[in-house]
């Protein structure tokens, strides 16, 4: 037997921008982040703009437009924005990428031009899915619109599309070229997307950052009123915490067994699938990492002071930490939600590995899960959700009087 063994070390640069009102013609954001190489002639980019948001902000196709008139002499459009579908429903068809992949295709853009952008987490995973395949990865330049994305999957370096009933089960490892995080964008956002992220936010603070963690459950109440300064506050931390994990893992695509960035998540998939999307990821994920964080404390791995900590937190944020489709048993077996450790189970290789947190601000890896006990976990987390909201009743009760 003959063995040439090649080993191959690749770099991956991509800078993360916060501002406020990126398509100001006298912001210079995007424009940097699209001509940060100052490569010979114009950088050729196409635009693609989540149809929601552009519903919310008809203005912004315009706007978009405008930018690149005005800096022409280093920017080109290559065709109006494109409108794509938004939400989860947009990802489980590979009709929509294959759209975007042959408007890709028939603009004739290179390995060196750009695509753009503008939506939420959903619309990121679609279109990076597709651009990741033409001419095997364009660069993609991110503008993330919702707290969730701009604080969690669009700083990360992950693309994917739904396939049968399994979410994100097709997709790619593609770094974005740049991400710029607006602020000003999250400002048309309905309640449910504005505390969506909310929930990413608790998720990494529980197991990265104590600290953090403690912030978030004293501001949970300006979160949840949409104070601007503190929301912006969250997201810069959050993303940082995010980038720092991907940076110093040492397993940015995930090869090992190891998900920490996926704490939660085993159950808050199969919520969303189970409700046949009507749970936002958000929401599914304060329920998922409420229901870990439980069984944590029944392993004596966090005390029962964090976890009353963080369901509370997430309850003033707005976030339940409880749904129907929890407790939903199908004839004769067992709850519908523990399907969603087998899917996960399988999408790590067969050998169940699950973070849970090891005290505030770190982190434990399990590989078997007691079932009866978990089951005794759901039960709580339904009796905490009614508590909270018989209590805030009252209190709303008291402040109407």
């Amino acid at each position: 037997m003959k063995i040439l063994n090649q080993k191959i070390s690749a770099g991956f640069e991509f800078p993360v921008l916060f501002t406020r009102d990126a398509l100001n013609l006298k912001n210079l954001a995007l424009g940097w982040a699209l001509d940060r190489l100052k490569e010979p002639g114009r950088r050729h980019a196409m635009v693609f703009v989540d149809a929601g948001l552009a519903q919310a902000c008809p203005e912004l196709p315009g706007r978009v437009e405008s930018y690149f008139s005005y800096y022409r002499r280093r920017l080109a459009l290559v065709a109006p924005p494109q409108l794509v579908p938004g939400g989860e429903a947009a990802k489980n068809s590979f009709n929509h990428a294959l759209r975007i992949v042959r408007a890709l295709l028939e603009q004739h853009l290179d390995r060196q031009a750009s695509v753009v952008v503008i939506g939420g987490g959903a619309v990121l995973d679609l279109v990076g899915f597709a651009a990741s395949l033409v001419h095997r990865g364009l660069r993609v330049v991110r503008l993330p619109t919702t707290v969730l994305a701009q604080c969690d999957s669009g700083v990360g370096v992950k693309t994917a599309v739904n396939f049968g009933a399994a979410k994100n089960l097709v997709g790619t490892f593609a770094p974005p070229f740049a991400v710029v995080d607006d602020f000003d964008l999250l400002d048309s956002l309905p309640d449910r997307d504005w505390r969506g992220g909310i929930a990413e936010a608790f998720k990494v603070a529980l197991i990265k950052d104590a600290r953090f963690f403690r912030w978030l459950c004293r501001h949970a109440v300006a979160l949840r009123r949409r104070d601007p300064a503190t929301m912006a506050r969250l997201v810069t931390r959050c993303a940082e915490l995010h980038l720092e994990h991907i940076r110093g893992s040492g397993d940015p695509f995930e090869l090992g067994r190891a998900r920490p960035l996926d704490f939660g998540h085993w159950s808050a998939h199969r919520l969303e699938v189970l409700s046949r999307y009507r749970i936002g990821h958000g929401q599914a994920v304060a329920a998922g990492i409420a229901l870990d964080a439980a069984y944590a404390v029944r392993l004596g791995q966090l005390p029962a002071k964090a976890f009353h900590d963080l369901v509370q937190g997430l309850l003033q944020a707005g976030l339940p930490v409880w749904y129907p489709e929890l407790a939903r048993r199908p004839r004769g077996r067992p709850l519908a939600i523990f399907q969603g450790l087998e899917d996960f189970r399988e999408h790590l290789g067969g050998e169940l590995a699950l973070t849970l947190p090891h005290g505030v601000g770190q982190r434990r890896e399990i590989h078997e899960v007691d079932m009866p006990l978990m089951g005794q976990c759901i039960a709580e987390l339904k009796q905490w959700n009614e508590n909270f909201s018989s209590a805030d009743c009252k209190t709303e009760s008291v402040k109407s009087a």
